[in-house]
């Protein structure tokens, strides 16, 4: 049920708005999403598998905007820059993103627990999920590798290196930028490009 679903999981997000993830309540979750409760259980299973569909679904849709990012026109540098404005955006409007790539979930956010065996839900898209999310250094490696898969253009082999090394400092920096924000307003997206534009790979 994909449309169920979905209903869910942004009738759990609505909830995490507003109160701490202890505090909600999968009645009310389910009563939100305009379906029952039993249905809620058949799609999750539990709070904690609601909680890492959320989260898996937090993940997702970051890297579905870092690969629109990396899709920009211009060269390495402008898609890059792209790329880091994504993750200041996306960390700065959204919790579970900001918590995924530093790994500080707070007490208002689900964290859920990773499952002791393997994924056994009847649901394929809770298999997944309850598989758990990607640690922040996890993270990191798939958006890097995803931008030099995408930034490649057939270099030689040292130079894909070298362009691993600029997408990871490039990430950083975005990420320097999620967590502490400047005193003054910042675009994020110019100096990565000019970092970028320095580094031999770029």
């Amino acid at each position: 049920m994909p449309a169920a679903r979905e209903a869910l999981l942004d009738a759990a997000l609505s909830a995490l708005g507003t109160l701490p993830w202890a505090t909600v309540r999968m009645v009310d979750v389910a009563s939100a999403a305009g379906v029952s409760r039993q249905t809620l259980y058949n799609e999750f299973g539990s709070k904690d598998g609601l909680a890492r569909a959320l989260v898996r679904r937090a993940a997702d849709g970051y890297l579905a905007g870092v690969e629109r990012a990396l899709q920009s026109p211009g060269g390495t540098g402008d898609r890059l820059a792209a790329t880091a404005a994504w993750t200041v955006r996306a960390a700065r409007t959204n919790a579970l993103v900001r918590a995924l790539l530093t790994g500080c979930w707070g007490e208002r956010l689900p964290r859920p627990a990773r499952l002791s065996g393997p994924p056994s839900s009847p649901v394929p898209a809770q298999r997944r999920a309850d598989a758990g999310p990607p640690t922040p250094a996890e993270l990191l490696v798939l958006v890097r590798d995803r931008a030099v898969a995408a930034l490649d253009g057939g270099r030689p082999p040292h130079d894909l290196a070298e362009l691993a090394v600029t997408c990871e400092i490039a990430l950083r920096l975005a990420l320097s930028y999620a967590v502490a924000a400047s005193s003054v307003p910042t675009d994020t997206a110019p100096l990565v490009r000019e970092v970028v534009e320095r580094w031999p790979a770029g």
